[in-house]
């Protein structure tokens, strides 16, 4: 059920599978989209930072697209590999995607990241014992797409429903979870949040400050 004292973006439900690559369908007009503007302190961060997210879900999976202004030189890998979970992909130019299913317990939740070379990484984790359990092992079965213009970048995001580990929601069902971009390098680097955790150093595993995913047809 939604709880109206929560930030919440809707989930537009499609008949019909999407290729993760394909960003010019018309699908993706006219969602429910959302532009962060914050980094994680709640402190507004400059324009040329902000993304902006919206999410469709189908009967086999969950699609994620991050649209981010591109105005400062990129934070990749030089040698990127799109076959394999790339491990410290943080630490370089990224796009996160905090889910938690069971709305009663959102210490349990799975993180989905995607960078502009296409890169990607997926963790399951466990915070119920009061510190964090990262299952490197896990598996989602996602897919990812991106593609760098000269002032933006698409990222998007396929995530089968058994990388949740059952079915796929229904139409009304809600989720947890939160939204997020690494950007720049040293000193200057940014963190974004849909729901800024507030922390007092750059921090994500915030699961009390989730907002909520509304699965809608």
């Amino acid at each position: 059920m939604a709880n109206s004292d929560k930030a919440h973006l809707n989930i537009t439900f499609l008949e019909n599978d999407l290729a993760v690559a394909d960003v010019a369908n018309a699908a993706w007009i006219g969602t429910d989209a959302i532009t962060i503007e914050k980094y994680w302190s709640g402190k507004r961060s400059p324009n040329k930072r902000h993304f902006t997210t919206c999410l469709l879900w189908s009967p086999s999976a969950l699609y994620v697209r991050f649209d981010a202004a591109r105005a400062e030189p990129l934070v990749v890998s030089d040698r990127p590999d799109v076959t394999t979970k790339a491990i410290g992909l943080w630490d370089r130019d990224v796009c996160e995607i905090f889910i938690a299913p069971d709305v009663n317990e959102p210490r349990r939740y799975f993180e989905f990241e995607v960078a502009p070379t296409g890169e990607w990484l997926d963790v399951a984790l466990d915070l119920t014992s009061g510190e964090r359990n990262s299952d490197w092992e896990y598996s989602s079965g996602m897919e990812t797409f991106a593609e760098i213009g000269p002032d933006s970048v698409v990222m998007t995001v396929k995530i089968p429903w058994n990388a949740f580990g059952g079915l796929g929601p229904r139409s009304g069902d809600v989720w947890l979870g939160n939204l997020f971009r690494c950007v720049g390098e040293e000193a200057g680097r940014g963190y974004l949040a849909w729901q800024p955790t507030l922390t007092s150093e750059p921090a994500f595993h915030v699961p009390e400050k989730f907002g909520e995913f509304r699965f809608v047809e």
